[in-house]
């Protein structure tokens, strides 16, 4: 089955960064697109960034346009989300997805 385990979470300073890691298993990794989403406390969870299948083509929310960049390496089977110039408003639990399939989330907390 469908398995996307996240990684790289945890507590950062404002202006810090952060590279988030999602390992995916079960299918054919690189025939499907991947996106990063987030959830924070109260609020809906919503889409941060995408990535094609081949990774030619990139989205991103425009609150993190310029500050995150999200890549994959096919032959890893993994999707990252590198995020710099952490604010505040980042913080939020960060979930790796292939369309119906949610990993277990990252929790991200961007505090001085």
């Amino acid at each position: 089955q469908v398995q996307l385990v996240e990684s790289g979470g945890g507590l950062v300073q404002p202006g810090g960064s952060l590279r988030l890691s999602c390992a995916a298993s079960g299918f054919t990794f690189s025939s499907y697109g991947m996106s990063w989403y987030r959830q924070a406390p109260g609020k809906e969870r919503e889409l941060v960034a995408f990535i094609s299948n081949g990774g030619g083509d990139t989205r991103y929310a425009d609150s993190v346009k310029g500050r995150f960049t999200i890549s994959r390496d096919n032959a890893k089977n993994t999707v990252y989300l590198q995020m710099n110039s952490l604010k505040p408003e980042d913080t939020a639990v960060y979930f790796c997805n292939r369309r119906n399939s949610w990993g277990q989330g990252t929790q991200v907390t961007v505090s001085s």
